[in-house]
């Protein structure tokens, strides 16, 4: 964009307070102590391999969440620019025909690994519409002068709808509001460099709140509880009610929307609806008129579940999928599913059952095996003590792709005494 002389004065004297202030705080930079790509077959393994982007679940609302790490970026020298921009657009493609949410940690940009103007423009303009449209929220952390004058300097570029989607952050704890926490990955310079912000706050560092011991769930408790607590206070129920519910409505008024369980719903609706399932009160979903709505019920039900439904003790055995032959892939899959719990079982094949129905309609409502998987498969597992990587996704979308595809022979062998199907 053209540059004004005054504004360009104004921007070289922050670059150079910018600078000076990363030398005097920051160590020379390190490998990245993010999750950084292994798999060297990855297309774009020379910029994978740094860990400077992450897809980690999904946000508080359903939305795919991509977490983009300046620190993790090597010295220019050591990075193509034009294959990161490459990446990030290979990487946004297998999402941004869901709703998706983007958190960018700032801190860690310095002279030496910083893009050049010309190369942010570029990026802007090769980032058209399609990328633009279905981001939801895009979360700066610890913006400092010079990102908010490189914003006003791109105005002029930027639409005012997209504008409203940028939300400053200025600590790590103010994600905690809209996000899941404890799934993101924070590489540890960040975590440090938060530290001191808040240590330097006026008046030292902030008191330490004492936590209040977790209040035991109410009998009528959906979200947040274990199956096995749902069933028992649901009369032995097998299929919790918020699922029942919802595959219910949705096979009745939504196999047949286009893009089913790829977009967002209000905030407040959500915690509403969530809030009065948890409290036993009746849910009608009619009352809405947003068959969207149910959908992410669903997801939100899922992943917020202590344990997932396929299981901590899965995990491994999904992840090593992408080491067995194509051709032997479904009855590794079939063998994995015949081992879950009963109960678990039970539920998986209901869902899966109804997910396969959402397939068949997918020249409508365009949601195929391969695209339900993405949506899907970081809500059916996650591992015990980490967040899922970049790196994971992949034989966990490729998992939940074959349960979809092939249903009938992965789930026809194991035949409990009592099964509920959609």
């Amino acid at each position: 964009p053209y540059l004004e002389p005054l504004d360009m004065a104004e921007f070289i004297e922050l670059q150079k307070e910018e600078e000076e202030k990363g030398q005097l705080e920051r160590h020379p930079l390190a490998p990245s102590s993010g999750d950084a790509c292994q798999d060297k077959s990855h297309p774009y393994y020379d910029v994978a391999r740094h860990g400077i982007l992450q897809v980690t679940g999904d946000d508080n609302y359903g939305r795919k969440l991509i977490i983009f790490s300046s620190c993790c970026m090597p010295p220019s020298h050591q990075l193509n620019h034009h294959r990161l921009l490459e990446y990030l657009k290979y990487t946004l493609d297998q999402y941004v025909e869901s709703d998706y949410t983007v958190v960018y940690f700032h801190y860690g940009l310095s002279s030496s690994n910083k893009p050049s103007l010309r190369w942010l423009r570029d990026a802007y303009r090769e980032f058209d519409r399609k990328y633009k449209k279905n981001l939801k929220a895009l979360y700066v952390v610890h913006p400092t002068n010079f990102i908010r004058i490189i914003w006003n300097l791109f105005k002029p570029l930027i639409s005012h709808k997209f504008g409203k989607k940028l939300i400053y952050v200025n600590y790590l704890a103010a994600l905690r509001e809209h996000l899941n926490y404890e799934q993101l990955i924070i590489p540890q310079d960040v975590l440090r460099h938060d530290e001191k912000l808040r240590v330097a706050q006026k008046g030292g560092p902030p008191p330490a709140v004492k936590t209040p011991p977790p209040r035991p769930p109410l009998p009528t408790q959906q979200f947040g509880v274990s199956l096995q607590y749902i069933r028992e206070k649901n009369s032995g129920a097998l299929i919790p009610p918020v699922m029942h519910q919802t595959v219910s409505y949705i096979k009745q008024n939504g196999l047949k929307t286009e893009g089913i369980f790829r977009r967002s719903a209000r905030v407040q609706l959500i915690k509403d609806i969530q809030k009065l399932y948890n409290q036993g009160k009746p849910i009608s979903f009619e009352q809405y008129l947003d068959v969207h709505v149910p959908a992410v019920i669903l997801k939100t039900f899922l992943r917020e579940l202590p344990e997932p439904l396929l299981t901590f003790a899965l995990y491994d055995q999904i992840q090593d999928l992408t080491k067995v032959e194509s051709i032997l892939r479904v009855s590794r899959c079939k063998r994995i599913v015949e081992s879950l719990p009963e109960h678990n079982f039970i539920v998986v094949k209901y869902l899966v059952c109804f997910l396969h129905m959402v397939s068949q309609e997918s020249i409508v409502n365009k949601m195929s095996p391969s695209n339900l998987a993405c949506v899907f498969g970081v809500n059916l597992a996650w591992p015990r003590q980490d967040v899922i990587s970049l790196d994971a996704l992949t034989p966990l979308n490729i998992f939940t792709e074959l349960l979809i595809e092939h249903y009938q022979p992965i789930f026809s062998s194991r035949c409990p005494p009592i099964q509920v199907l959609p």
